[in-house]
């Protein structure tokens, strides 16, 4: 499996509610675009590379809602996602946090290794908020399993909402990110889409 995969299968879990890393060989890395038009059986995507993508839906295609919060949002006890960049005192600084929604909760709960937005490779850290201090910003405690991270999150970091969603999130102009596998003759197939409500860009 290679290292994309592995990024995209940990994304996936975290977005997507799955216990763990899909391991799927011929899951492709994460790819971030914007809804060109859709029918009952497939979307059309341009990427921010500007490449054109036709994706099938299936019955498997899982759907969540992506909408925009509020540094606020994140309160102790809340289950939480965030892209960060490891810092040379031990603490992570946040790129961006998705707040779970409580059906949710517990969704790709650990910390990895994740390919962000810009293509670089930074940390994904799934968990509960412990302690929380609010002072320019936000620093917390993710904690996950037997352990736990410190957060720092800076006023300006974008904060959304993630909750279940379906197939009626899918529309021109939206802006998503998509998991997909790939068959032997090219086909794309949506495994999972997590879509911006109300003109949101998913920041993770």
């Amino acid at each position: 499996m290679t290292k994309s995969t592995r990024l995209a299968g940990l994304l996936l879990s975290s977005l997507l509610m799955c216990s763990g890393a899909f391991a799927a060989d011929n899951v492709i890395k994460p790819t971030r675009g914007t809804i060109d038009s859709v029918n009952d059986s497939s979307i059309q995507v341009t990427t921010r590379q500007g490449e054109k993508l036709d994706v099938k839906l299936t019955d498997q295609t899982k759907v969540n809602s992506v909408s925009k919060g509020q540094i606020s949002d994140i309160k102790a006890d809340s289950f939480i996602g965030t892209a960060a960049v490891p810092q040379a005192d031990g603490t992570l600084k946040a790129l961006e946090v998705h707040v779970f929604a409580p059906s949710l909760r517990g969704s790709g709960e650990g910390f990895n290794p994740f390919e962000s937005a810009d293509g670089k490779i930074n940390t994904m850290t799934n968990g509960t908020v412990g302690k929380l201090v609010n002072s320019n910003g936000r620093t917390l405690t993710v904690k996950y399993h037997d352990a736990e991270k410190t957060v720092v999150v800076p006023d300006d970091v974008p904060v959304v909402l993630l909750a279940p969603g379906d197939r009626s999130l899918l529309k021109p102009g939206v802006k998503i990110v998509l998991f997909a596998t790939k068959d032997d003759k090219g086909q794309l197939s949506a495994r999972g889409i997590a879509a911006g409500k109300e003109g949101v860009a998913p920041p993770m």
